[in-house]
């Protein structure tokens, strides 16, 4: 049978109608400019007002993501891509995860699967996050080992969009973010990071990618030190290019607890840990 990608065109960069979530976080606001200096005419999506100017040819709708209503209406009828960085982006109880996370992607997909959109989803390393640290190079065919509830709702999404493309055809590309930061801070980021010319690189690739299908890619740079291998990122054609060894001098050793130091989720591995063995 032939696959519901089949039929999908070329993609050229620069020609999509994009909605942006989470577009007034930290990472919103490196994407925003970056992805419409490269030509994407982007919808802006947030609660919280965008704190920047909007970049060129860009627009700005406040909407919840748990009100498919509200946030189908602030979605452009022409869309071609979500990139959902909306969202809870560190742990919290369940019940706020669920209505943000689990709710709100449930959501995305629906509005995606409606106007036939793509999905670039910021999933997370917190998926895998009780991995230990001496298991090196975890691949995207592991087993999930959720670190904590907002690691659980990572593992929802990507199940998600797994349903979505075989039953409905709705493309998505899983993006497991490590650390993005501006530049490694601790030790453990020696592993995890992901520089943010590495996160617009990711994105873009994830946008313009001819025929993606269902496709994860860890969310790192070159990293020489890192723990996560074997994903679809040349499917996507991500090529990073940056090393966070570059830093090692002026990383601080990582503190937290024996075990945040012992799992590669870190410090969400600590929080509300009770085993006794």
């Amino acid at each position: 049978m032939m696959s519901a990608s089949a039929t999908v065109p070329l993609r050229r960069p620069g020609t999509g109608q994009v909605l942006l979530t989470g577009a007034s976080g930290t990472l919103g606001r490196v994407l925003a400019p970056a992805l419409a200096a490269a030509g994407h005419r982007l919808c802006l999506n947030d609660l919280l007002p965008f704190p920047d100017p909007l970049p060129d040819g860009a627009t700005f709708v406040a909407a919840d993501l748990t009100d498919r209503q509200a946030l189908g209406a602030a979605c452009p009828e022409d869309v071609t891509d979500i990139v959902h960085f909306g969202g809870i982006n560190t742990e919290k109880s369940p019940e706020v995860i669920l209505h943000a996370n689990i709710l709100g992607t449930l959501n995305v997909f629906e509005i995606a699967r409606e106007r036939g959109a793509r999905v670039i989803f910021a999933s997370s390393n917190h998926a895998v996050g009780f991995y230990s640290r001496s298991r090196q190079s975890v691949t995207i065919n592991d087993p999930y080992r959720p670190d904590g509830h907002y690691g659980v709702s990572k593992v929802y999404a990507e199940a998600l969009g797994r349903l979505y493309y075989d039953k409905h055809g709705v493309e998505s590309v899983h993006l497991r973010i490590g650390s993005c930061l501006p530049a490694p801070l601790e030790t453990r980021n020696l592993a995890t990071w992901l520089s943010y010319p590495d996160l617009v690189r990711l994105v873009i690739a994830a946008l313009v990618a001819p025929e993606p299908g269902y496709a994860i890619v860890w969310g790192i740079s070159r990293n020489t030190r890192r723990w996560w291998a074997g994903d679809d990122a040349d499917r996507i054609g991500f090529v990073p290019q940056d090393d966070a060894e570059a830093f090692v001098g002026s990383v601080v050793s990582e503190g937290g607890d024996e075990v945040s130091r012992a799992f590669q989720g870190g410090s969400h591995c600590s929080i509300g840990y009770s085993r006794r063995d």
